[in-house]
């Protein structure tokens, strides 16, 4: 008797899933990147000759985002990336910390390739301060805690920290003076490498925990009530 094969192949997704994909992922992009700010309306027409898709591709990837939180969709008027409140920047800040310190404890040791990635996104950070790129600043900061994350070796917590980091970047909508913001922290994420270069990263999550703690009350001071 033949032994049963229990192994599974996942079917591809069909063309019009997969282009949604891309056009999702092309905003989520620009929306990291800065070029699209919160509040900003997501023309149709605009999105559809940038991107070049279909009227139905575009709102397939566009409803790809809505469950992301990143766009939100009003009726008769459109699609719009969505503005923060208090309570999703505290939920995202509580997130952001059990994720990135978690991964960082899971870290028994620091590998090499991983540490040069995160030593990269601090570098990029600070040759953008240096040009007064706020933008950059803030992309290379996402940057370098996806990479951090990444040092614990998990595919499921990229993928949770790329999305979270995603949806966090909507809140630099409410800085004054977004390149000043980040320059301190960069400060920061120099002290985090020199520990992960210790090979310490139990030592890295503490002070990281300590730096989220004191990003989560620099932002909420500039959220309305």
């Amino acid at each position: 008797m033949n032994p049963v094969n229990t192994t599974h192949t996942a079917a591809p997704l069909p063309a019009e899933a997969s282009a949604a994909s891309r056009v999702a992922d092309d905003i989520r992009t620009m929306i990291v990147n800065g070029d699209l700010q919160p509040g900003a309306k997501l023309a149709e027409e605009r999105m559809r000759a940038q991107l070049e898709v279909s009227r139905s591709t575009l709102r397939e990837g566009l409803q790809l985002l809505v469950r992301e939180r990143l766009v939100i969709h009003i009726l008769s008027t459109g699609f719009f990336v969505r503005r923060l409140g208090r309570d999703d920047i505290a939920d995202l800040m509580t997130t952001r910390e059990i994720i990135e310190c978690g991964a960082l404890f899971a870290v028994p040791t620091v590998a090499s390739d991983g540490l040069s990635r995160v030593r990269a996104a601090v570098a990029d950070g600070h040759r953008a301060a240096d040009l007064g790129h706020w933008q950059t600043v803030a992309a290379a900061s996402i940057a370098f805690h996806r990479g951090l994350v990444a040092l614990a070796g998990s595919p499921r917590l990229d993928a949770l920290i790329a999305q979270t980091l995603a949806e966090f970047r909507l809140a630099y909508g409410y800085m004054e003076d977004p390149l000043a913001f980040h320059v301190t922290y960069l400060q920061k994420h120099d002290t985090v490498v020199g520990l992960l270069q210790q090979n310490a990263p139990a030592a890295a999550a503490e002070y990281l925990r300590t730096y989220l703690a004191d990003s989560r009350s620099d932002l909420l001071l500039r959220v309305p009530a």
